[in-house]
């Protein structure tokens, strides 16, 4: 068991965090959100000891150990693949050292012996014997060959190491982990294994991820850091939106009675826990949802964006045809056709293959060869990954830069009202566009393409620099998106809900077909 005790850390005048109390136990799996800045890796580092609050405390069980996911990819460069795991486990390793130094000491003494005798028990009961076996298949789990044992970390690429950063945390079954970004650099199936790992792993788990498929399969509670308190949740981060979502909904219809809004409350509570999986955290969650009532929950204090995309004409039915496209140094021979309702998620090794495909589409690059015919009814929109020739040397402020890409001349009124969609608001419309951070940039981008009425989107990467609210709206304005649609994005609850046909391109076009990016992924 990890306690935070009446916990507040400040930096000068300002609160990060005040009187924070939380209790997280055995066999359940915290997921810690919050907005850029709120503070979240910041609470990770106080829970680990690598920070110490300004007041309260964190206390940890008798005998209890934590294990911390390694941020810094280069910390164990001097050490071998399978020594960097094994000091996951400090005191195995510690003692494991101690017995080399003592054993290849020339004047053994007596004293020597006692103290390896203790070593040696101690070693064992912390099962030590077991131990380069459990970490070579820890390593084997996570697709790192045997024959990479021995080699230093220096020498190893950085997707590799993060694998091995990733072993040596869970190293050992640790009674308390904390992982921050875990999938950060995960191909998508390490990713799934460590799902599948997590949700049947025994003790206490603390993530922080802006993976929402990820905290939706493993995580028991929600961990919510928002304006320097932290409220803990159970269920998922899909449920903790819902009824985020549910409540604020019940709190505009006042004249509707607490029995009913608490009925509606258990029928959703049920609809969302009836899916659960077999595992270990699945089950723990539902156990706990299946007590709530409308009193433990608190309806959040965040603001989401407003994504939808509406068009009036009418899908005919030639949509997109793309007949052996080239681009040398990027793909060849490419064909493709677009049929009504698809939703196309396109993947490659390269994220740069896909962006110039979608440039290509869109006219701003050239093929080498081969023929795109666009039928006659379609409207594309295309939101770039790179959006900096829009608001670079821009001196426009937000209202004009969004009336430069209104159908017809408009009111301020209206205009403001599209970026009050996005969250600007007040005097922010008046802000110059070439200040804006990456997220603003990218949610004017959204209030542009739903602007515009497109019955045809491209989205090139569109979760990049998006907090998780905008994220979250995102995902649910593609999928209530009624036309067709190509995207690349490394967001797998997107992929998860949106796609229904998978494109692969690596050099030529080597898998498409019709299927979801689960059935994708199991077919690996």
């Amino acid at each position: 068991m990890l306690q935070v005790n009446d916990l507040s850390l400040q930096f000068g005048q300002r609160k990060l965090f005040e009187e924070v109390n939380i209790k997280f136990t055995k066999g359940n799996c915290y997921g810690v959100i919050g907005a850029n800045g709120a503070g979240k890796s910041t609470f990770l580092k106080i829970l680990s000891g690598d920070i110490e609050p300004t007041h309260g405390n964190v206390s940890i069980g008798k005998q209890e150990r934590m294990s911390v996911l390694q941020q810094n990819q280069n910390a164990y460069d001097d050490l071998t693949v399978l020594q960097t795991v094994l000091k996951g486990h400090s005191r195995m390793y510690e003692i494991m050292i101690q017995k080399e130094a003592l054993y290849a000491k020339e004047d053994f003494t007596e004293e020597d012996g006692i103290l390896a005798s203790e070593l040696e028990g101690e070693f064992a009961e912390l099962g030590g014997w077991e131990a380069e076996s459990e970490a070579e298949t820890l390593l084997n789990e996570l697709k790192i060959d045997n024959s990479l044992n021995n080699t230093l970390m220096a020498d190893l690429d950085a997707k590799t190491k993060v694998k091995v950063l990733l072993a040596q945390a869970l190293f050992g079954n640790p009674d308390i982990l904390i992982l921050d970004e875990p999938t950060n650099n995960l191909d998508a199936k390490t990713t799934r294994w460590l799902e599948n790992y997590l949700m049947d792993f025994e003790n206490t788990i603390i993530i922080v991820s802006h993976n929402r498929h990820f905290l939706n399969r493993v995580c028991t509670h929600i961990c919510d850091v928002d304006f320097g308190h932290i409220n803990v949740f159970v269920g998922n981060y899909d449920f903790w939106y819902e009824t985020s979502q549910l409540l604020a909904r019940q709190a505009r219809e006042q004249n509707k009675k607490a029995e009913a809004r608490a009925k509606e409350l258990q029928e959703f509570i049920a609809k969302f826990s009836a899916n659960a999986s077999k595992s270990r955290q699945a089950t723990s969650r539902k156990k706990e949802l299946e007590k709530l009532t409308l009193n433990d929950i608190k309806p959040s204090m965040r603001k989401y964006p407003f994504v939808d995309f509406k068009y009036e004409r009418e899908i005919g039915r030639e949509i997109l045809k793309v007949e052996n496209l080239t681009k040398k140094g990027y793909f060849e021979n490419v064909s493709f056709m677009v049929k009504a309702d698809e939703k196309i998620a396109f993947l490659a090794d390269k994220s740069t293959t896909i962006t110039m495909l979608f440039d290509i589409l869109m006219g701003e690059e050239s093929a080498d060869s081969g023929t795109i015919e666009w039928g006659k009814t379609i409207i594309p929109s295309y939101l770039p990954e790179n959006n900096s020739k829009y608001f670079d040397g821009c001196d426009l402020n937000l209202v004009q830069w969004i009336g430069q890409y209104s159908p017809k001349e408009q009111y301020e009124e209206f205009l403001r009202g599209w970026l009050g969609r996005m969250l600007f608001s007040g005097e922010e419309v008046k802000k110059s566009a070439k200040v804006l951070s990456g997220g603003e940039k990218v949610r004017c981008m959204l209030a542009r393409m739903m602007l515009a009425g497109g019955n045809f989107l491209i989205m090139d990467e569109p979760t990049n620099h998006l907090d998780l609210e905008s994220i979250t709206s995102l995902n649910k304005g593609m999928i209530n998106f009624k036309g067709n649609m190509l995207f690349a994005t490394h967001d797998q609850e997107i992929l998860s809900t949106v796609a229904n046909r998978i494109i692969e391109i690596n050099g030529t076009k080597v898998f498409d077909k019709e299927m979801n990016y689960e059935d994708y992924l199991d077919m690996e």
